[in-house]
């Protein structure tokens, strides 16, 4: 008997276990590989409605999610809990992709629907089976490409986080059901330094004010404000 999930699947959107996505993509790849191998189109609309409700109605509403988190989840533990931002942002490259391959297909571009169709299950079973994420990483780009990057962070308001501007501390972005994040948090507590935790479930704005695209996110602050390292 495994312990209960630390993160509730449908009430904790912020964060997700780190194999419930690969299954979807498992289940996306295979899906849309039987939609090539057979031509029946319709399983590439049927993916898309499912991505869709998934992530504009909830998780609870996604079948693949529901029979990762009713049955799979609880036979073989909670993974690692992770950031859910990059995987909402593969899903939607997948929705969209699909939709296209789908609209493409009822407009007889047999050969558009099927290249698009193919690029899908590529991804997804690479995803699935290797960890990477296509998608995630393209969000990661995109975040750096807007300025959101840990680069940018270079320069705090030490009173947004009640601390009294008089010492260098270390400000962790976190979030308290991170898998990643406690890692990090015990690896900075064993120092001697202070160690701020910023959860960004409770403060969305100094996430944004701050452009933190992922956590964990840490950075050494200067007395002044000043980002001096980035340990994060």
């Amino acid at each position: 008997m495994h312990p209960a999930a630390t993160a509730h699947p449908y009430r904790d959107t912020d964060v997700v276990d780190a194999r419930a996505p690969r299954f979807l993509q498992a289940t996306v790849g295979i899906v849309s590989l039987v939609s090539l191998a057979t031509g029946w189109w319709p399983l590439l609309g049927l993916l898309a409605v499912q991505l869709a409700v998934g992530l504009f109605l909830g998780r609870r509403y996604c079948l693949p999610c529901v029979f990762y988190f009713e049955v799979i989840q609880p036979r073989i533990g909670e993974g690692e809990v992770e950031d859910a931002r990059p995987v909402r942002f593969a899903n939607l490259i997948g929705l969209s992709f699909l939709s296209v391959a789908t609209a493409a297909h009822a407009a007889s571009l047999t050969v558009l629907g099927g290249v698009l169709a193919g690029i899908v299950a590529a991804l997804a079973l690479l995803a699935a089976s290797t960890g990477l994420c296509v998608g995630c990483e393209m969000y990661k780009l995109l975040a750096r490409l807007r300025g959101i990057r840990p680069g940018h962070l270079d320069h705090v308001d030490l009173t947004d986080f009640g601390v009294s501007p008089n010492g260098r501390v270390v400000v962790q972005f976190t979030h308290p059901l991170c898998t990643g994040c406690r890692e990090v948090e015990q690896r900075l507590s064993s120092g001697n330094e202070k160690v701020v935790l910023v959860d960004i479930s409770k403060h969305a704005d100094l996430a944004r004010k701050y452009h933190v695209a992922v956590v964990p996110t840490a950075v050494a602050v200067a007395g002044d404000g000043r980002v001096v390292a980035r340990l994060a």
